[in-house]
């Protein structure tokens, strides 16, 4: 074998799966398409540390993002990476969704997630006085990292234990050696073919693409991809809020939603449409929508206050019109191939999941070794 293994895809999971993997002693060769580092979904999101509230019981979702946040935390305390616990209100802003709130919380206990708190209108309000809402959840685990931060200490932990990272190579095909191990093929300005023992593909929203350029690999184990598009619109001028405040969830996300940033910088979204081919423009007609959702819960928010920021594109494994997919992390229990695992629908919470993906990755490869 040329090489022991090969991760593709240098976002936020790529990345700490590298890390993973290089620190317990294999090694390892990350391929990247892009020029760098989390320049796809990893870089175009929140930056928020979930705390793991919404997601069913027992899915991977609920597991990896309370494991994830923890390790989180204690990660970013130890290596000097930028985030704030700042907390988060989910708000209600009529009856109906009062009513929602009390299913949250218990979801949320499910979940592990023991530290909520349920804040009445007058409670809320103490909080956060320019907020509207008939009542509230607290998250006090919930906060914001910088994800680009984040992403550099994971890569110099990597290459620090030998991992190595190479750009402008996107994977153009690869196929199940006999009796083990995998070819795999790079194109771009230096194009090459390598055998590795082991074959992650991290590669967001090109994972399902990817999974299917694996000979040997039947089809029947690559999901459907779909492509859902947010817009964030950020706020000129000062916020008067000091927490991260959601809307109760909406279908295909967690609705449009107030985020602070390092420095204060208050930006909302993302908001939901799905697309068939990825591209990053942000129509500024979309914000139009905004200022309805916002005011829900923050009624003073001034005509003209939101400007165009930036896009994001959740890697989505279920469709429009179907509940949403857990992460599905497809390993050799799964398609029966050992040595390789396809890492699929990573959308929310990937970010504040990454140490716990990539510790089920290192487990999924290199456990009964």
């Amino acid at each position: 074998m040329d090489i022991e293994c090969v991760v593709v895809g240098a976002g936020v999971v790529g990345l700490a799966t590298a890390r993973a993997l290089a620190q317990a002693g294999v090694e390892v060769l990350v391929v990247e398409q892009a020029a760098m580092i989390g320049s796809g979904t990893s870089s175009r999101s929140s930056e928020v540390i979930h705390a793991g509230i919404y997601y069913p019981a027992n899915s991977l979702k609920a597991k990896l993002c309370v494991q994830g946040k923890h390790l989180l935390y204690e990660y970013c305390q130890a290596n000097g990476v930028a985030h704030a616990r700042l907390g988060k209100l989910v708000v209600a802003t009529n009856e109906e969704e009062k009513g929602t709130l009390a299913g949250i919380i218990e979801k949320a206990r499910a979940n592990g997630v023991d530290d909520m708190q349920w804040l009445d209108q007058a409670q809320a309000q103490a909080l956060e006085p320019a907020l509207r809402c008939t009542a509230a959840l607290l998250s006090p685990s919930s906060g914001i990292v910088d994800s680009h931060g984040l992403m550099l200490a994971y890569q110099g932990d990597a290459e620090n234990a030998g991992a190595q990272c190479v750009f402008h190579s996107p994977l153009i095909h690869a196929r199940v050696l006999q009796p083990e191990g995998f070819e795999v093929s790079f194109g771009g300005s230096d194009p090459i073919t390598l055998s590795c023992k082991m074959l992650v593909n991290a590669a967001g929203l090109n994972a399902p693409l990817l999974a299917n350029r694996i000979e040997g690999l039947d089809p029947k184990f690559v999901p459907q991809a779909y492509m859902c598009k947010g817009s964030y619109f950020s706020l000129q001028g000062k916020a008067p809020f000091r927490h991260l405040i959601y809307p109760v969830p909406q279908r295909a996300g967690l609705g449009v939603h107030l985020t602070l940033d390092l420095g204060g910088q208050a930006k909302f979204g993302p908001d939901t449409q799905w697309i068939t081919e990825e591209n990053y423009d942000i129509d500024p007609s979309r914000g139009d929508s905004f200022y309805e959702a916002v005011r829900r819960y923050w009624p003073e928010l001034r005509d003209g206050a939101l400007q165009p920021d930036y896009t994001g594109i959740r890697p989505k494994i279920s469709g429009p019109d179907e509940p949403a997919a857990d992460f599905m992390i497809s390993d050799a229990s799964h398609h029966h191939i050992n040595g390789l695992v396809n890492l699929f629908g990573i959308e929310s919470p990937g970010i504040t999941s990454s140490l716990a993906l990539a510790l089920h990755v290192k487990s999924a490869l290199l456990d009964g070794r």
